[in-house]
């Protein structure tokens, strides 16, 4: 007999389900709700059917059957109706003396459906059995969940300013309060959220994402918001899959699988972002799951990271038939929950009360029928399993929402009813209520909350990440928060640190990032993230990954090669001290200095000796201080170049090798008078010989030029460019002026050349004409040979190419002019005597006589008095040399 009592359990229910809809058949506006009496009643819209049979093609207006019914929707409910017994029972109402009732109505998840329930609200309601509801007028409206169905009762609600507040509705067009100024929300609109998910996507450097998404105004408002925000994050939406808001549309199904297909053909895609159903989305993971089986792949390879929007972040029945492994990562993104005790204690109390309860809840009614045709219990075990069935579906966000709706419409009838009295009808009108609601705050679990100026209410959000564990999806492990003040995360569970930093393993692009030294190059009508990664050229770099550009080297200062992520500091180069080649250089120049120092000290020691002063005298001093500072000069072009150093080292080498080779030009000239046998030329030499003033001649033209060079086009320092290098170099301001100097040398080496190029048979001793004309003609190769050298020779070395080149002519005059007399006066010493010159110049002067008699006679018919006459003039011209010696 154990099954009579769910027997009869069963026919009261039908009976009163059935007594219902024919309330509701009586009249069309006539809905299935939840009622309950009070001086001020609150409207609720609640999408408890998922869906309306619109098989019925009458004309004729009618109320659609409401069909698939929604227990995660029956928990709002719920919630809505303890959130108002608690008010009835706080102090708050009691001190002004009133009590709240509802009026629950189902929007079944359709427009039209929920257009009727808003017209319920906004007219007076009819009287009818068991119901003191009459000539009440609904003060605000809890609801609705989809934003479709808010805009279309914010538009009804407008008319008569009934405030609406909603708990899920985030279209962004509710915020805009010239169109619907009587709407409110608890939650914040959907521009905060997709901010969120692109600020997440930015953080993994995700930017190749897909989007799945429905065609009503939620879907696809949530969808711009998020295509414009993204883009300009540098994330591209790689395809953007619209399905039916509709769950029983025809073309639902074909809408999924193309979906599905599109998803699996772009693997690429490893983040797909979804504001859609969550049972469009349970389909399309189903026909992903199909397919795959189809295909005969891996089920791996359909793995992707889901970026659930609040629409579906909370609910588990999408992976119903399958498995979370099967799916991959699911990062939902959830409205800010409260506390769920009180909910808790009041599904408690549901479960105890059992079919007691459902006299005025014809939703809980048709629940409770549902489950009994399905599990055969009764009484109190199918209370239980009832209960147990919602609290499963509890989302703790949404009874938030739910509660906070509540308490502002409750707080906002108190500080009305303070003033009047409230239990009379229409003492309250609905726009006071608004009113209320907009100026004050209002208190939930001692915090206090405000709508914006927008109509919403702003905490943020938390951001779940859903796991498996025994078989059980838990969709509610919060591992952090969004605060979209400052556009930031920050994690609150460090126990799923890990879970967060796996996500980081799993690259969504189009393109493999473009690494320092790379930029990116996109083909023409290609998204921005499908890119070619294209080496930097030469002077420019890259310094991040992704670079649009290359950015330029400064190229005065700094180079870089191809495929560079930084500038190099071009290298200075100059002709250092350290260098190698500037070390023996300058060794050799210091070497000349000594030398030219020692000789002048040993000459001034045997200055009264005959090799001294066949070699000059004083002038040879003269000559080896110009040596000094041609050597001296030649180290200037040693070391970082500067103003003093460019304009000195020409001018100083151009002035002492003047001064030098003057100096030799009056000893030659000085050679050739001694020894001329031509008595008239040698009168005219001895005229024109004026050592001094020679010198002093020469030096002056020379001084005179480098003097018109200084002033008009000086030398100066400057730095020549080179790709890689800078090199600090003298530029000489005339070229023209520095080949005049040098010229100006040459021709005065020349003459010299020529000269000495006729006494070279003197007397071997004393005769400096061989090495005059040797070291002339070494300085007259060497600068011929330096002036096509310097001209085709560029870089560091070029000082060097001059710097040798006046070593060489320096060390040319030393080595030729002074070394043989060094020699003679430390070695030979019984040469450096008058009589040993004597005996020379004699030795010589016979040999002179004895070439020039034959040659008399050979030219002479008369050879005695050709004999006669060579004999007096060469015996006269060997006195005169002997004196002037």
């Amino acid at each position: 007999m154990a099954w009579v009592a769910p027997l009869i359990y069963l026919h009261i229910t039908l009976f009163l389900f059935i007594l219902e809809m024919g309330h509701g058949t009586e009249e069309d506006s006539r809905m299935l709700g939840v009622t309950a009496p009070g001086d001020i009643i609150i409207g609720g819209i609640f999408p408890v059917h998922e869906d309306v049979d619109k098989m019925n093609n009458s004309f004729a207006p009618h109320l659609q059957p409401c069909i698939r019914f929604v227990e995660r929707s029956l928990v709002k409910v719920l919630a809505m109706i303890n959130a108002i017994e608690l008010m009835n029972k706080s102090p708050l109402l009691a001190d002004v003396n009133i009590t709240l009732g509802y009026r629950i109505l189902d929007s079944c998840s359709d427009v039209s459906t929920a257009l009727r329930a808003t017209a319920d609200f906004t007219q007076r309601a009819d009287c009818y059995t068991g119901s003191n509801t009459c000539d009440q007028l609904v003060m605000a409206v809890v609801g609705a969940s989809y934003s479709e169905l808010s805009i279309a009762i914010a538009r009804q609600l407008t008319l008569k300013m009934i405030p609406q507040i909603s708990y899920s509705s985030t279209a962004v067009i509710l915020s805009d309060k010239s169109r619907f100024p009587a709407f409110l929300r608890t939650i914040p609109n959907d521009e905060h959220q997709t901010a969120a998910m692109v600020s997440l996507l930015s953080t993994y450097d995700w930017n190749w994402v897909g989007v799945v998404t429905t065609d009503g105004n939620y879907g696809l408002s949530a969808l711009d918001h998020f295509f414009s925000q993204a883009t300009e994050k540098g994330i591209c939406v790689a395809f953007k899959s619209i399905l039916p808001q509709s769950v029983t549309s025809q073309d639902v199904g074909s809408a999924i699988s193309q979906t599905a297909t599109t998803i699996l053909t772009n693997p690429k895609v490893q983040v797909i972002v979804s504001f859609a159903k969550p049972t469009l989305m349970m389909h399309l993971y189903q026909e992903l799951k199909n397919q795959m089986l189809r295909a005969g792949q891996n089920m791996a390879s359909m793995r992707r990271v889901w970026v659930a929007s609040d629409s579906w972040s909370s609910s588990s029945s999408v992976i119903k038939h399958t498995t979370l492994e099967d799916i991959g990562h699911i990062v939902g993104f959830t409205f800010k929950s409260g506390d769920l005790s009180s909910f808790s204690e009041y599904l408690s109390r549901l479960e105890a009360a059992g079919h007691d309860y459902t006299r005025n809840n014809t939703f809980m009614q048709e629940f409770y029928m549902q489950l009994n045709a399905s599990e055969g219990s009764g009484g109190a075990e199918l209370a239980s399993k009832a209960v147990n069935i919602l609290r499963k579906h509890i989302h703790a966000d949404t009874v938030f929402s739910v509660e906070m709706a509540v308490s502002a419409i409750a707080q906002a009838m108190v500080s009305i009813c303070r003033s009047r009295d409230c239990q009379t009808p229409g003492t309250v009108q609905p726009w006071e209520v608004l009113k209320a609601l907009w100026m004050q705050k209002f208190k939930l679990r001692e915090k206090t909350y405000q709508f914006d100026s927008r109509g919403d209410i702003n905490l943020g959000y938390d951001v779940t990440m859903w796991r498996s564990e025994g078989g059980k999806i838990h969709v509610h492990d919060v591992v952090a928060e969004y605060h979209p003040q400052n556009n930031n995360f920050t994690h609150t569970n460090h126990n799923t640190i890990q879970q967060l930093w796996d996500l980081k393993h799993i690259i969504s692009k189009c393109s493999n990032s473009c690494i320092p030294g790379e930029f990116k190059k996109t083909a023409e009508g290609q998204h921005t993230c499908c890119y070619e990664c294209i080496n930097c050229t030469a002077n420019y770099y890259s310094n991040d990954t992704d670079m649009d550009e290359c950015l330029s080297c400064d190229t005065n200062i700094e180079w870089s090669p191809e495929g560079s992520s930084s500038c190099i500091p071009k290298a200075l180069l100059v002709f250092s001290w350290q260098d190698g080649f500037a070390v023996v250089l300058l060794t050799f120049a210091a070497l000349g200095i000594l030398l030219a120092l020692l000789v002048s000290a040993l000459f001034l020691n045997q200055r009264d000796t005959p090799v001294v002063k066949a070699a000059g005298g004083p002038l040879s001093q003269i000559i080896l201080f110009s040596l000094v500072i041609s050597h001296i000069s030649a180290m200037l072009f040693v070391g970082r170049p500067n103003s003093f150093r460019c304009k000195a080292r020409q001018v100083l080498f151009g002035i002492s090798f003047t001064l030098c080779v003057s100096c030799i030009l009056v000893k030659t000239l000085q050679i050739l008078l001694v020894f001329q046998f031509d008595p008239e030329l040698q009168e005219v030499l001895r005229r024109l010989y004026q050592p001094y003033v020679i010198v002093s001649i020469c030096v002056a033209l020379q001084a005179t030029t480098c003097i018109c060079w200084l002033v008009l086009k000086s030398p100066f320092n400057h730095t020549i460019k080179y790709p890689t290098t800078l090199l600090e170099d003298c530029n000489e301001g005339s070229y023209l002026a520095f080949g005049v100097m040098l010229g100006y040398i040459a021709v005065l080496a020349l003459v010299c050349f020529i000269c000495a190029f006729k006494g070279r048979k003197l007397p071997q001793q004393y005769n400096e004409a061989k090495f005059i004309t040797f070291s002339m003609l070494l300085y007259l190769i060497s600068w011929l040979l330096f002036v096509p050298i310097y001209v085709t020779t560029s870089g560091v070395y070029l000082p060097a190419v001059e710097m040798v080149v006046i070593l060489i002519s320096n060390y040319g005059v030393l080595s030729c002019h002074f070394l043989p007399k060094c020699y003679i006066i430390l070695f030979k010493k019984e040469q450096n005597t008058k009589s040993a010159f004597r005996k020379n110049l004699y030795e010589y002067s016979n040999k002179t006589a004895v070439a020039v008699s034959v040659s008399a006679v050979t030219n002479c018919r008369d050879v005695s008095s050709c004999t006669i006459l060579h004999k007096g003039s060469i015996t006269r011209h060997c006195l005169r040399r002997t004196i002037s010696i």
